[in-house]
């Protein structure tokens, strides 16, 4: 089992950093490999819909994204932990993601997904949703918690303090452990789900 962790926050050791280090202590004593990367700080450029993806089979802009694409490919896993900006996910990050999700022509089904945000106040569901919509167009599972996976602080000392949400982390982290165990054991016994293609709406203008 291989988690890929990707850090959307600018500081690899800030509130976010704090919450993903959590989790994957937990992994680790899981015997679950993690790889940990840090996108928050890196230059990504946004999508330009040019659709050259789809005859190179990678980004047209040889980044970080081509860089993340076989990590991606090779988890059963991935983590996306965001700090809330202006009440959404670090834009940066988004334009990763939208690259990273729109050029890889991989299927991701049933890889198993998380989310984590770090706010002060608040803005932590409204992001938390942006970054799951990911996980649910690919046909991969989002692990769940006992709470939304969400830390509070305005430092990663303050983050340390928030024991109601360390503790959903942790929580998260066995639960994504046991859900990827069950998928494998799922794909040997009974394969994986038939997917149905070729089918596209679009209505035209003025209905």
């Amino acid at each position: 089992m291989k988690v890929l962790l990707i850090n959307g926050s600018p500081r690899p050791h800030g509130c976010t950093g704090e919450a993903l280090a959590e989790m994957q202590r937990i992994f680790e004593e899981e015997g679950v490999e993690t790889v940990l990367l840090q996108a928050g700080n890196q230059p990504v450029r946004g999508c330009m819909s040019c659709n050259a993806c789809g005859r190179l089979g990678k980004c047209v802009f040889n980044d970080l994204v081509n860089e993340t694409a076989p990590l991606l490919q090779e988890a059963d896993g991935v983590v996306i932990g965001s700090p809330v900006y202006y009440g959404s996910p670090n834009g940066n990050l988004l334009s990763f993601l939208d690259r990273l999700f729109y050029s890889t022509g991989f299927s991701k089904a049933m890889k198993v997904g998380a989310s984590v945000v770090s706010c002060r106040r608040s803005g932590n569901t409204a992001s938390f949703d942006v970054l799951n919509k990911y996980f649910t167009i690919s046909g991969m599972p989002v692990a769940s918690s006992t709470y939304w996976n969400n830390v509070h602080g305005f430092t990663a000392e303050d983050v340390r303090k928030d024991a109601e949400g360390l503790q959903t982390l942790r929580n998260l982290a066995r639960n994504m452990v046991f859900l990827m165990r069950s998928i494998a054991l799922g794909r040997e016994k009974y394969g994986l789900p038939a997917v149905e293609r070729g089918a596209s709406t679009s209505f035209p203008d003025g209905l």
